[in-house]
C-alpha cells in the first residue's frame, strides 16, 4: 500500500455547505443525533451559537460548537469522524473553541459530563475543566448524575499558560499520514492495542449511557430535541 503525502487538519467556521458532512459524522457518533435542520437553525438563527469544523482539504473530519452566554461559554457538542479519531483532531477543535470563547469575552467555559465517561473526563481535566457540582439523576436514559465541569478564568495566567503548553504540544505532532484509502495510517493498529475498554470508548456516543470517546462529546443540557 502506497502512502499519500501527510496532511494538515485546519479548523474553520462551519457553513451551510458543510452540513451534509456534519450530519454524516453526527449519525455515526450519537445514538440520538440532532435532526438535519438543527445545525442550519443554529448557524442561521442562534446568535449565541458558534460552530467549527476540522477540514483536511475539502473533507470534513470533525466539528464542534459552543454557546456564548454573557460571560460563559457552554460547549454544546463535538465529534470526530470515526476513522479519524485518535489523531488529535478533537484536541485541535477543543483548543479552537476555548480560543474563540476567550476572544469573544467569555470568562469561563463549562459543560456537563457523565461520571462514567472516563475518557472524556480525562480530556476535560487535561484542558483545565474541574468538577464544580453535580446534577443528581440528570440523564433520562439511565438516571445517571451529571458532573458540572468548569474552567478557571480563560483570561487568567494559569489557563493561558495551560493552553499555550497544550497548543504547542499539539503543534509538535507530526502531520497525519494517509494510506492509499485516504484514511489515517495506524488507526487500526491503535485500536487493536487499546483493548476492549478503548474500543468501547471509541464506539460509544450520545446519550446511550456507555462510555464515549474523547473525540465524541455531547453535554446533554443543550441537546436539541427538534
Amino acid at each position: 500500500m502506497v502512502a499519500r503525502p501527510p496532511v494538515v487538519v485546519v479548523v474553520d467556521r462551519m457553513t451551510v455547505d458543510d452540513l451534509a458532512a456534519v450530519q454524516e459524522i453526527e449519525q455515526e457518533s450519537f445514538t440520538t443525533p440532532w435532526p438535519p435542520h438543527a445545525y442550519r437553525s443554529e448557524i442561521e438563527n442562534n446568535r449565541l451559537a458558534h460552530y467549527l469544523v476540522a477540514r483536511h482539504g475539502d473533507r470534513i473530519v470533525g466539528f464542534a460548537g459552543i454557546w456564548l452566554m454573557v460571560d460563559e461559554a457552554h460547549i454544546t457538542t463535538f465529534a470526530v469522524r470515526r476513522t479519524w479519531r485518535r489523531q488529535g483532531v478533537g484536541e485541535r477543535l477543543l483548543i479552537a473553541l476555548l480560543d474563540l470563547a476567550e476572544a469573544r469575552g467569555a470568562r469561563e467555559a463549562t459543560l456537563e459530563a457523565r461520571p462514567s465517561n472516563h475518557p472524556a473526563r480525562r480530556l476535560y481535566e487535561k484542558y483545565g475543566f474541574a468538577l464544580v457540582g453535580v446534577r443528581p439523576h440528570y440523564y433520562s436514559d439511565d438516571n445517571e448524575d451529571a458532573l458540572i465541569m468548569t474552567t478557571d478564568r480563560l483570561d487568567g495566567r494559569q489557563m493561558r499558560d495551560r493552553l499555550a503548553h497544550l497548543r504547542a504540544e499539539v503543534g509538535r505532532r507530526p502531520d497525519i499520514e494517509l494510506g492509499a484509502d485516504g484514511l489515517p495510517i495506524g488507526r487500526l493498529a491503535e485500536a487493536a492495542e487499546g483493548g476492549a475498554a478503548e474500543d468501547e470508548a471509541a464506539e460509544g456516543g450520545g446519550e446511550g449511557g456507555r462510555a464515549i470517546a474523547p473525540d465524541v462529546l455531547r453535554p446533554s443540557s443543550v441537546r436539541k430535541s427538534s
